[in-house]
């Protein structure tokens, strides 16, 4: 490859550099301001004099969030979610994909099937059957209640699917000369080539699963089921003064909703910015492969 010398491309350049710079400041000032607005102070939040450092620098909201037993209950319910979910839908992604990326010759019905997915991205039962089904099957108050309702991603299936359908047929029909079944084809050709997107819909899962806190409202009656997003959702909108002790009463008093809800953001990101550097390689080589052809 020949580089640009030329004025006008180093000039080019610069501005790339400057405007990316930007964009990078830009996305990173909201999450700074949110941590400068978590460590201040109930006054300074509330009377908006907090800028990108932190005013009366305090940790009373993560004091208040990081010191309930019922917190760490409901981190650690919220884990285990993300690697159920997150694999359960591995499982189901895969065991989907691999047969709808075959023609209609080798899988009839195919294009029946891939409509009924379709269908159910555009449409659903609705909030109260939904309740009806989960507590019939008697999930009520049980992990896999928040597990299984999203254990079939329709967008990460058509995305597999996608990718698959990319691969060169070639290499299919090499591994049916040298007598591959179907197993061994999904899991020693079509899997290790198609980590990108496998990258994308894991983070995709993991996303989901880790922020999502309305199946845990609706689905859990009980704080110790609550996972992390629902329990700290309660934490602000529930403040009942005639159950809370003195201590609590002192310490929320050091409090606004404000730095609460800051804190709430930032615990919240935590997980989500630790596993995105290491799948982000993959977003977008599995996004454009995945979305060519269906």
């Amino acid at each position: 490859m020949v580089k640009d010398n030329t004025t006008g491309s180093r000039i080019f350049d610069v501005f790339l550099i400057v405007l990316l710079a930007g964009i990078a400041i830009l996305c990173i000032l909201p999450i700074w301001y949110t941590l400068a607005v978590s460590l201040s102070d109930n006054a300074a939040a509330g009377s908006g004099r907090v800028g990108l450092w932190p005013v009366g620098f305090n940790l009373s909201s993560y004091k208040e969030i990081m010191g309930d037993r019922k917190f760490l209950n409901s981190f650690w319910i919220s884990i285990q979610r993300v690697f159920l979910g997150a694999g359960l839908n591995f499982v189901i992604i895969l065991l989907m994909a691999y047969p709808l990326s075959k023609s209609s010759k080798e899988l009839p019905f195919r294009n029946v099937l891939m409509w009924v997915l379709v269908f159910t991205m555009l449409f659903n039962g609705g909030l109260v059957p939904w309740y009806m089904t989960v507590k019939s099957l008697g999930l009520i108050n049980n992990i896999w209640a928040l597990v299984l309702g999203g254990s079939v991603p329709v967008f990460s299936v058509i995305l597999v699917v996608n990718f698959f359908r990319n691969l060169p047929k070639e290499l299919e029909e090499a591994a049916l000369v040298d007598g591959a079944g179907p197993w061994r084809m999904m899991m020693q050709i079509f899997v290790p080539l198609a980590g990108p997107v496998i990258a994308t819909v894991t983070l995709f899962s993991i996303v989901y699963h880790w922020n999502e806190f309305f199946n845990g409202l609706v689905l859990m009656s009980a704080a110790d089921h609550y996972p992390l997003q629902t329990y700290i959702q309660q934490m602000v909108v529930v403040v009942d003064a005639n159950t809370m002790t003195a201590e609590q009463i002192q310490r929320m008093s050091e409090l606004s909703n404000r730095t609460l809800n800051s804190a709430k953001i930032f615990i919240a990101m935590i997980p989500v910015l630790i596993v995105y550097p290491f799948l982000q390689r993959f977003f977008i080589t599995g996004i454009t492969l995945g979305s060519v052809k269906e």
